[in-house]
């Protein structure tokens, strides 16, 4: 059986109580996923803190659709993952509500701003790139906040008793090794634009899509430049 995990904030619920900002390819998005569920894709939706609503329904089964707070996945190499979204371990959400949501503004500007930058790049066949992720990672204190994330969640893990944790929350594409946890985190289709995939062998792998688009535009090129000589 296939499974598709969606590990939180998939419906910006925050942003939609100062606007309803709902355009049609959003509900492409949410068509694609219940198509998935009707084919026999196991979908587990683990929601986040911007979408905490949903976490009432903690259990509830929708068909092929599931809602659970956290979930345990048996890998196809038979290893244990907790699979969860992780703001529980996100201190500015969990003790300063007002600032995670200051923030939260701060980056919704950060990605209106994204896509007029990268109409520009694409003039100039540069690959995706993002504002919001680039400061992040200049930033030590948010380098610092993020390690500190990161550990907490390979903790929390540990203490469990699993060797992989799987996490979303932060918005930060990793994956590492943290004192013997294997630490991962699945990014965002929005800043990261990227995802986790495990194969048949139960090997995890993050995919960087932009990069994967990059490559093969690289690849096609040569025979683009030799057709139009």
């Amino acid at each position: 059986m296939d499974y598709l995990f969606l590990v939180g904030d998939i419906i910006d619920v925050w942003s939609m109580h100062k606007t309803i900002y709902w355009p049609q390819a959003h509900s492409n998005v949410l068509r694609t996923i219940l198509g998935k569920a009707k084919q026999g894709t196991k979908v587990i939706f683990v929601p986040g803190n911007h979408d905490e609503v949903f976490r009432d329904f903690d259990g509830a089964v929708f068909g092929n659709l599931e809602i659970h707070r956290e979930y345990l996945h048996r890998g196809a190499d038979g290893r244990q993952m907790l699979v969860l979204h992780g703001d529980e371990f996100d201190s500015v959400v969990k003790f300063s509500p007002w600032l995670a949501r200051f923030g939260s503004s701060i980056y919704d500007v950060l990605l209106a701003i994204n896509p007029y930058i990268n109409w520009v790049r694409r003039k100039f066949y540069l690959p995706h790139w993002s504002l919001s992720a680039y400061l992040k990672s200049k930033a030590k204190k948010a380098v610092h906040y993020i390690s500190r994330f990161e550990d907490a969640v390979a903790q929390a893990a540990r203490r469990r008793g699993v060797s992989t944790v799987v996490c979303g929350d932060i918005h930060r594409a990793e994956m590492r090794d943290i004192n013997g946890v294997l630490y991962c985190n699945d990014g965002d289709w929005v800043e990261s634009c990227s995802s986790l995939v495990e194969d048949i062998s139960g090997q995890l792998r993050l995919i960087d899509w932009p990069k994967v688009h990059q490559d093969k535009a690289d690849h096609a090129l040569p025979m683009a430049v030799g057709q139009a000589a």
